[in-house]
């Protein structure tokens, strides 16, 4: 652990990446194989479960502080993480631990069953007897909220200076459902075995928004222009008559969307396609909020699947009859996937085709653009036709050339403290709109939350702000005098019964501080409906 909690603390006390890399390297170099599989697996967001509720963790940490409940509290609300509250208030003593990381991670999956009385003479145990920055770790670990400035490609180059591995080799092991406490490093980083391919992605490759004038990219001719779909990015593999569906976020999802079973014996098996999950609601392509109702359930009911059916909406092919065909040019990928469509046609399968835009001019793309949100997209995805398919975010091949946000006037009328380098200041903020109450007076209704936006000077202006009219207090959330309005900007809206304004937001952030306004020059709820296409 002690190594581990140096490795962390000196990523997260720098800013550069070549140190970054340096230091994991070294790490990687000289720690165990267990450890180093562990350590994988927690910089790339394969953590055990929580064991121990937050509630418990502060009652805990409390006791050994001895300290009244209400100063941790309000020691949580400043500092504002809870791992770093605790290894802050406990006090350190002379008392030392030489267990390795994979021996605390064992033990943390264990603790799960154990009894409250034994998670908390195990968690006083252990407190003790690490220093701060260790016990900082540990309390991270056990809360599963384990989030630094070192992203999973840093950590793959990292590994593969250490292991003289390729890269890209790298990372395409380490996506999948692969279970740190099973896999040793050897069968993960080392060993070569055509089974653990069967229902294995490759590593999405992403692309850069549009830099300074579209024009700037050359003749249109060059690229491939398309929507760029706001859904869910997926791969959909048929290998040995079996379907499996990753998100980009590396879950396996096959079971939320049974709809693609169906493509069995259909497809062809060894094919990847990297493809959109859309809501298709009556024949047209619904909003995110009504894909949102089959993302968060555990199970899928036949009401469901028929109250909200979803389609997949492809725009390139990775692999194909069983090759990796990524090295080939996007072009010819794409006359690929477009004869694997014209063969689904008739098959009564959820299968569509992002279709390729054929421009001759930068303005006839900036004309296609603006039809994006009637088209239920967020803009255009602009891609070279000779483009390989690369891994992770590349620059030069492929752009996105989104939508200018939607925009809205609104009151400053709840805060709560940040997190990180801004925990000491209130920077999250709730917005509010006008709307005619029961009895025709007008009343400020929330209707969004954002949190980035403004400069760190103006930040601390808001911050000095809130202190000095705050009207009451609801735990970490202070209740603020309206006087300040901003311009909310937001990527779709659509409507929601689970939000008091009756409205759902996407993506909702300051575009700017409209010093120029006063609170009754903001806009109104109806305003915001007016903007529903």
């Amino acid at each position: 652990m002690k190594n581990f909690a140096n490795l962390i603390k000196t990523l997260d006390s720098s800013n550069k990446t070549t140190n970054k890399v340096d230091a994991l390297t070294e790490y990687f170099k000289n720690a165990s194989p267990e450890d180093k599989v562990w350590t994988i697996a927690v910089l790339s967001h394969r953590r055990p479960p929580r064991p121990v509720n937050t509630k418990l963790l502060r009652l805990w940490a409390n006791e050994l502080a001895n300290i009244p409940m209400w100063l941790f509290e309000e020691s949580y609300h400043i500092v504002g993480d809870l791992a770093e509250t605790i290894a802050l208030i406990i006090p350190t003593t002379k008392e030392h631990s030489d267990k390795s990381l994979t021996e605390f991670l064992q033990e943390i999956i264990a603790l799960k069953k154990k009894t409250d009385e034994e998670k908390r003479a195990y968690l006083h145990e252990n407190w003790l007897a690490l220093n701060y920055y260790e016990r900082f770790v540990f309390t991270k670990l056990i809360t599963g909220s384990f989030r630094i400035g070192v992203s999973q490609k840093l950590m793959t180059r990292a590994l593969s200076k250490a292991e003289n591995v390729d890269e890209d080799a790298l990372a395409y092991k380490l996506m999948g459902n692969w279970d740190p406490n099973k896999v040793t490093f050897q069968e993960l980083i080392l060993d070569e075995k055509s089974s653990d391919y069967l229902s294995k992605p490759y590593p999405f490759y992403l692309a850069y928004p549009i830099e300074g004038l579209v024009s700037n990219l050359g003749v249109p001719e060059d690229w491939s222009i398309e929507h760029k779909w706001d859904g869910i990015r997926s791969q959909t593999i048929i290998r040995e008559n079996e379907v499996f569906v990753w998100s980009r976020g590396e879950e396996l999802v096959t079971d939320k969307y049974p709809e693609f079973h169906s493509f069995v014996g259909i497809i062809p098996n060894g094919t990847v396609i990297d493809a959109e999950i859309l809501a298709f609601q009556n024949g047209e392509i619904g909003t995110f909020n009504d894909l949102q109702t089959r993302i968060g359930r555990k199970t899928t009911s036949a009401a469901l699947l028929k109250s909200n059916p979803v389609v997949l909406k492809a725009y390139d092919l990775l692999e194909w009859e069983g090759k990796d065909i990524r090295n080939l040019p996007f072009s010819t990928r794409r006359n690929l996937l477009e004869n694997l469509f014209e063969n689904l046609k008739d098959k009564n399968v959820p299968f569509y085709l992002s279709e390729r835009q054929l421009m001759h001019s930068w303005e006839d793309v900036a004309t296609e653009r603006m039809r994006a949100r009637a088209m239920k997209s967020e803009g255009l995805m602009i891609k070279h036709k000779n483009s390989t398919y690369q891994v992770g975010r590349k620059k030069g091949d492929w752009w996105k050339w989104k939508l200018e946000p939607l925009a809205i006037d609104a009151v400053l009328t709840y805060a709560m403290r940040g997190s990180g380098r801004r925990s000491n200041l209130f920077t999250d903020y709730t917005f509010a709109l006008w709307q005619n109450n029961e009895n025709g007076e007008r009343e400020l209704v929330t209707f969004a939350k954002a949190y980035s936006g403004l400069t760190d000077a103006e930040f601390r202006k808001v911050d000095d702000f809130i202190k000095k009219n705050t009207i009451d207090k609801f735990g970490p959330v202070r209740s603020v005098t309206p006087v300040l309005v901003f311009e909310i900007g937001f990527e779709g809206i659509s409507i929601s019964k689970r939000h008091k304004s009756g409205i759902a937001t996407r993506f909702p952030r300051i575009l700017r501080w409209r010093l120029d306004k006063k609170i009754e020059d903001a806009n109104t709820i109806e305003d915001l409906k007016s903007m529903i296409m």
